[in-house]
This record gives C-alpha cells, structure tokens and sequence, in this order.
C-alpha cells in the first residue's frame, strides 16, 4: 500500500490533523443536527427557518469534505464512521421529536457557538503547525458564524 507523505514535520501534521479530525467531527454533528430540527420543526417560522437549516447542513457538509480531503493530503486518513460521531460528538442537540421553532434557533445558536469555540481553539492550536489548515478553519469559522448570527437574529424580541 502507498502512503501519501507529508510535506509538514511529524509533529506539525498530529496538532493539525487532531485539529481537523475534530472539525470533521463537529461539522458532520452539524450536518445531523440541522437536518433533524428541519425534519420535526413545527411554529409560525416553520418556513423560514426550514430552509435555513438547508443552508446549514449544506455548508457543514462541504466544510466537512474539504477538511477530510484537506487531513487525507496531509496523510491522516479522516474518520467520520457513525460509531466516532456518536462516541466523540459532545455540541448541543436537539431532543427527539416534534420542536418549536424557537427551539430550533435556540439549538443552532448554542451548537454553532459551541462548535466555533472549538475552531477558534484549533485556528490557535495550528498557529505554528500550518498555516494552510489554519486558513483553512478560520474561512470554516467565518461561515459557522454568519450562520449562527442568522439564527441568533431570530431570537431578537419584537419591540413596538
């Protein structure tokens, strides 16, 4: 079997493919979460944010492809099997079930904030390691936060 080299020195290639593996992780976590609220969302926003979720499951799963291909280039085989997305996956779910959709926004707003926590740890732990993963997750951060700014504007009181 051939292995695909990386050009990064060991060390750098561990601290940013840990980094990506649990990118991957939290994206395809992301991706099940909003497909779930947008199956069993009910309420007056039903619409609205239906298909908001769409937009977030979409750029979750082409964030979670250019990471695995981004740690494959590196020479780490990314692993988003089932059994590690349930066994690692630690953001905010939703609960089974019908769910308000202000519910809904309210778990897009914890679990986009969760997960871009975690990537503004991993944009400082690949600092010194790689600046192209570092690139890389900080154009993943950018997008999880318009997203989560979308929702959060959704749970802005009405005032007369």
């Amino acid at each position: 079997m051939t292995v695909v080299r990386s050009t990064l020195p060991d060390e750098a290639r561990k601290v940013s493919c840990e980094a990506l593996q649990d990118t991957l992780v939290d994206l395809l976590g992301l991706s099940l979460i909003g497909k779930q609220a947008h199956w069993n969302i009910v309420g007056p926003r039903f619409h609205s944010i239906h298909l908001q979720l769409d937009e977030v499951v979409a750029a979750a799963r082409t964030h979670a492809d250019t990471v695995a291909e981004r740690s494959a280039t590196l020479g780490v085989p990314p692993d988003g099997r089932p059994e590690t997305i349930a066994r690692v996956f630690s953001l905010p779910a939703p609960k089974q079930g019908r769910l308000r959709d202000s519910d809904v926004v309210q778990v897009m707003v914890d679990s986009l904030g969760t997960a871009i926590a975690g990537l503004r740890e991993r944009i400082d732990a690949t600092e010194k390691a790689d600046l192209v993963t570092q690139d890389l997750l900080i154009s993943i951060t950018a997008e999880l936060e318009k997203q989560r700014w979308m929702f959060e504007a959704e749970n802005v009181p009405h005032e007369d």
